[in-house]
């Protein structure tokens, strides 16, 4: 055999352990966020307890690689050639899509990216087999079962939006019997909701994660498929009966114990049956080189060898399943990028206000208006005395899980586990497909809604990060079939060079992507340490004096970077400068919506710091503002191709530039000395380059007089002009304000 083969074996298993880092990475947020969101437990023990779920299930996976042999085309019409081409496209594909998605902290569905890569490949080499033989497209169905691809997709539009409705309506109904103060009322029935809610957990570990796996003889699977009112019945008996030992003569909080229980039943049922999605396919590949090396060795020419062989139901090897679980279980331990996936439906799923990362929309403002509207319609015919009692019921604690300030409560936890239990098997024994990572999300989003957590301070902000992630899903389908496509076509006509290639592209973007997250979460990681640092370490003012120096320094840095970018005419330049200054407005708009945990972590007797802190973060936002009003002009000045500045434009301007270098100098100095007796030096040279700007302001006049400059030049030169005069205006009033901030704290 052709050594590329081999070489070929070797990348799909690189990209096997790869997929199953970027693939757990992605599928956490399933098993993790009920637990991670509530706090049900340290972060360590909910990870343990995922860990041994984990273990478990791939341990007693039946490992059965359907959908990767025969899921979505016949293997007995493909070469041996043409079946690694196609498991090399999909897993190319696969690192690269999901782990485009964990940068961005998005969760997607394994299951549905595997299926739409390996219909993308398998068109692609059945196309070019079609084309080769001089045949027509009618003859693809030969090769493809379409009728799989539209189930998944029909399974997916049904979930998300029964998911969606259920988790809502059961949170609902939830939140009237128990209310955000269920302590109460939990003394006496919540042995019954526990056993509720862990009958529908024990069902899906039953049905959906041990339903096909060598620990569940198959002569006791089908007594429960004929039993199963019955056994859920004597489930519901069972647990309820041992809650309430539990609950009345250990005093243990049971909902920590159901919402562990829920995580265990996750995790298992997730290695179960989604490993086999990461491995399926280097696991097939690796079987189609056996039996093309043993068909080689009896003289057979490979050239000619159809893989007949793989369309048969043939479980993977226990050892391999098991080292898929331990790279599994050290990728939720070690893997910030499932972090990040856990924190984007927590981010949306929490009952406090913050700073929202998704932005507002026009669809999603259309219906948070359509929602408010109805409501009010609605309310009508609603008898107040009604209106009262649910208002009651939904009045939320001043800090939901005070002690522990967790996102959202341990009841709303066992909703969203239970919910996504009872309709993932349910799916699952009615042979519907579904995706486990649409479910599990969708039923969160539900469940957040029905508990009010989308206020009207941040409803249309949570609305717009729940139409992303389900817009992302779709894409997912589009963008994996689409690349998986092309991959196969460089593949089927590129021969070696284009396997050599795309190892080497797969390898550089997986590089730069790790780059990227990187450069991200440090970002975020130092404006959570600026607004969100430790109570017993926090220093407002140090903290907003040091920003604030930063700040004038990066100013005096971009102004003069845009004055010289228009000297020489330079588009690079001016674009990186307007970048720099619009993410530093970002920034300091960021900062006025983060004061609120600021100002309460300030002590009662600080509130005159507080006002004067307030006041600091307006003035940086304007002067940011300001800059951005500057940098930006110039830029689309240069990029339009207009006329550059005259020499005696670019005279005035300098000349300006170094008046507002001198200024912030004295300012940045003032600051980082906390010396503020040269203040009314830094007032008169502030009122020296107001003339100076009124005397550029007049020269400009004559030019526009003489038709010495052309009307763009002359608007974007008043404009610089105008716009430097409010930047260092505001700047003043900033070290004032700051002075002031200062004098109050001590």
């Amino acid at each position: 055999m052709d050594n590329i083969y081999l070489f070929v074996l070797v990348i799909l298993m690189a990209l096997a352990v790869s997929d199953l880092v970027v693939g757990v990475s992605n599928d956490a947020v399933n098993f993790l966020n009920s637990a991670l969101g509530s706090k049900a437990a340290p972060r360590y023990v909910i990870l343990l307890v995922a860990s041994a779920g984990i273990l478990l299930g791939s341990i007693f996976s039946s490992g059965m690689m359907e959908v990767a042999r025969r899921g979505v085309f016949f293997p007995e019409n493909f070469y041996f050639h043409e079946m690694m081409m196609i498991f090399l496209a999909v897993m190319f594909t696969d690192v690269i899509l999901l782990d485009m998605f964990n940068t961005f902290g998005l969760p997607t569905s394994t299951t549905v990216s595997l299926v739409f890569e390996l219909l993308g490949s398998a068109v692609a080499v059945a196309l070019v087999k079609i084309w080769n033989a001089g045949g027509s497209m009618a003859e693809l169905p030969i090769y493809i079962n379409s009728g799989k691809a539209l189930g998944i997709i029909s399974g997916i539009l049904t979930s998300v939006i029964v998911a969606f409705i259920t988790g809502t309506v059961v949170m609902y109904v939830t939140r009237v019997i128990f209310s955000f103060h269920y302590q109460k009322s939990f003394r006496y029935i919540g042995p019954l909701w526990c056993g509720i809610a862990l009958t529908a957990i024990s069902y899906f570990a039953i049905f959906k994660g041990m339903k096909d796996t060598s620990i569940m003889p198959h002569e006791l699977m089908a007594w429960m498929n004929a039993h199963t009112g019955l056994m859920m019945v004597y489930c519901f008996i069972g647990w309820t009966i041992l809650m309430g030992l539990i609950h009345y003569l250990f005093k243990i909080n049971i909902l920590k114990l159901t919402v562990l229980a829920g995580t265990l039943s996750l995790a298992l049922a997730f290695a179960g049956n989604d490993l086999v999605n990461f491995i399926g396919v280097f696991v097939a590949g690796f079987d189609s080189y056996n039996i093309a090396s043993n068909a080689a060795a009896a003289g057979v020419d490979i050239s000619t060898l159809k893989m007949s062989e793989l369309a048969g139901a043939v479980p993977a090897n226990p050892l391999i399943l098991f080292i898929g679980g331990l790279i599994m279980v050290i990728t939720i331990w070690l893997s910030k990028k499932a972090r990040s996936v856990s924190d984007t439906e927590i981010n949306l799923a929490r009952q406090d206000d913050g700073v929202e990362r998704f932005g507002s929309t026009s669809l999603s403002r259309a219906l948070v208006r359509g929602a408010v509207n109805f409501n009010k319609n609605f309310a009508k015919y609603v008898p107040e005395r009604a209106q009262r009692f649910l208002a009651r019921r939904f009045e939320p604690m001043a800090v939901i899980e005070a002690a522990e300030k967790a996102p959202f409560d341990l009841i709303r936890a066992t909703v969203n586990l239970a919910v996504a239990s009872i309709l993932i098997a349910s799916a699952t024994s009615l042979r519907l497909p579904l995706s486990t990572t649409y479910v599990t999300f969708m039923v969160a989003m539900g469940s957040s809604l029905a508990d009010r957590a989308w206020g009207r301070e941040s409803a249309v902000y949570r609305i717009t990060g729940v139409l992303t992630v389900i817009s992302g899903w779709f894409l997912t389908a589009a963008v994996a079939f689409t690349v998986a496509f092309i991959v196969g076509l460089v593949l089927m006509y590129g021969g070696n060079i284009a396997i050599y290639g795309l190892a080497a592209v797969c390898a550089f973007i997986l590089f730069q992507s790790k780059v990227l997250f990187s450069r991200r979460q440090k970002k975020a990681a130092a404006r959570e340490a600026m607004y969100n640092g430790d109570d017993k370490e926090l220093n407002i003012v140090d903290e907003s004096t040091q920003e604030i120096c930063n700040a004038m320094q990066t100013m005096t840095k971009l102004y003069q970077e845009t004055i010289e970018g228009l000297a020489s005419e330079d588009r690079r330049k001016l674009k990186d400068t307007m970048r720099a200054a619009e993410q530093m407005y970002q920034e300091a708009h960021e900062r006025k919506y983060r004061l609120l945990p600021i100002l309460r972590k300030l002590e009662a007797n600080n509130i005159d710091t507080a006002h004067y802190y307030v006041q600091v973060a307006d003035y940086v936002n304007e002067v940011a503002k300001a800059l951005v009003h500057i940098t930006r002009p110039s830029f689309d000045h240069i990029d339009n191709n207009h006329e550059g500045l005259s020499p005696a434009q670019l005279s005035d301007l300098q000349e300006i530039n170094k008046r507002v270098s001198d200024i912030y100098d004295e300012i940045i100095r003032m600051l980082q000395t906390k010396d503020f007796s040269h203040l009314d030096d830094a007032l008169q040279h502030r009122d020296e380059l107001f003339e100076i700007l009124a005397k550029a302001i007049k020269n400009q006049i004559y030019r526009v007089r003489d038709n010495a400059s052309s009307s763009r030049s002359s608007m974007l030169y008043l404009d610089i002009i105008n716009e430097t005069k409010t930047m260092v205006l505001q700047s003043r009033n900033l070290l004032k304000a700051q002075k002031h901030f200062l004098a109050a704290d001590e």
